[in-house]
């Protein structure tokens, strides 16, 4: 198999396939993936909706502006702040799909108004946050709403690098400040869950489960206790009510995030440090964390699948794209091989808990909630099946019709 002589310019999931040593071709139909050692979840990185193949006699500069694939549909045209277009592919491999025609999604940045356009039957079919759930219902009964698990957390990462967060203590205490309820009351009308680096059970598979969780900083055994004990540590750091910390907070310019960041600052209030909201462009966003370029953010994991793979490796590892905070430890990327390639499901989930119990214990990048997130369409929109644990996967659309 080729490979594409240009570079992407980020490629945060590069790091999901770095045990992968070269890949071969059998004819039109057959391909083998040869691992520098067992991976036996690989398979499941590779049927995420995150794992696209791009064909490398197009450049990524090509496929940026006009995208090509197999697909059950093609790329007709992308407006920046306007739409995107597609239609059916005449030639996709599996008979008879898909069945709608062509797909138009309206980009509109204002919840509100997306949510109005549903409600005025304008729309076929919208996300929306908790929160929006209860007015869309209200207005628009006649809707068909699934309410699903994301393993995408909403994180408080914290630069390792950038004094005085350097120290440990302060960012235990940091951690220890947090009320996880209080952002799954907010933020999720109480549809979310209490979780660590991986998304915890009953939705998740690989997650700790409470009893295991509260043993780690930050999740026990009360809020008034930790947040005792957080003042204890700031304190003797030489920060107090006579010397408050002030740091910028930064996000991204979305609501959710905005949301996550505000209720982040005002819990840090409670142990003397007070955060300054910056909320940041997107197109400036994801290049600014990367290199590292904030003091404290609020953020969501970008999780593609329930896989811990797919969590450690993008998002903890050394040197992967998207360890924003530059958390970085040998020993933890030994254990992050380890359970990858173990093959048995209970060692693998102890090992996953221990890495857990390392992230948790160095306080670089707490958890701050899981959330439900509706996803809702109108009585005459069929064949849709939403995933239960990812939102970013199962959206071909190949089965979906109209019944109009």
């Amino acid at each position: 198999m080729e490979r594409s002589a240009d570079k992407f310019r980020i490629n945060p999931r590069k790091a999901w396939y770095r045990n992968v040593a070269e890949i071969t071709t059998n004819g039109d139909y057959e391909v083998t993936f040869h691992l520098k050692r067992p991976q036996p979840d690989l398979i499941a990185l590779l049927a995420s909706g995150q794992s696209p193949v791009y064909p490398c006699h197009v450049t990524p500069a090509q496929m940026r502006q006009h995208p090509i694939g197999t697909g059950p549909f093609k790329f007709v045209e992308y407006k920046p702040n306007e739409r995107i277009r597609v239609m059916r592919n005449p030639n996709y491999w599996k008979p008879r799909r898909p069945y709608l025609d062509a797909i138009e999604t309206t980009i509109i940045t204002n919840t509100a108004t997306r949510d109005l356009n549903f409600i005025a039957g304008k729309f076929d079919l919208v996300w929306m946050s908790m929160p929006r759930l209860k007015e869309v219902l209200a207005q628009a009964p006649q809707s068909l709403c699934d309410s699903v698990m994301d393993n995408n957390s909403r994180d408080l990462i914290i630069n390792r690098s950038a004094p005085p967060f350097d120290n440990a203590e302060l960012r235990r205490a940091m951690a220890l400040s947090l009320d996880h309820q209080a952002f799954i009351d907010i933020m999720a009308e109480g549809q979310g869950a209490v979780g660590g680096s991986i998304l915890p059970p009953p939705d998740g598979v690989w997650g700790m489960p409470p009893e295991v969780l509260r043993g780690l900083p930050g999740y026990g055994p009360g809020v008034a206790t930790n947040r005792a004990e957080a003042r204890d540590v700031i304190q003797k750091l030489g920060y107090g009510p006579e010397k408050r910390l002030a740091v910028k907070v930064s996000t991204r310019n979305v609501d959710e995030y905005r949301n996550a960041a505000i209720i982040a600052i005002s819990q840090l209030r409670e142990i003397y440090i007070d955060g300054e909201l910056e909320p940041i462009d997107t197109a400036t966003w994801f290049p600014r964390v990367m290199r590292k370029d904030y003091a404290v953010g609020a953020t969501v994991s970008e999780g593609g699948l329930d896989e811990p793979d797919q969590k450690f490796y993008e998002t903890y590892v050394c040197g992967a794209e998207r360890n924003y905070t530059g958390y970085c430890d040998p020993e933890t990327d030994k254990l992050i091989d380890a359970q990858s390639m173990e093959a048995n499901p209970d060692r693998r989930r102890q090992l996953v808990w221990e890495i857990e119990r390392r992230l948790a214990e160095d306080a670089s990048r707490p958890i701050l909630l899981y959330s439900r997130f509706p996803t809702c369409h109108q009585p005459y929109v069929k064949g849709l099946t939403i995933m239960t644990n990812s939102r970013f996967n199962g959206w071909r659309m190949e089965d979906v019709w109209l019944d109009k």
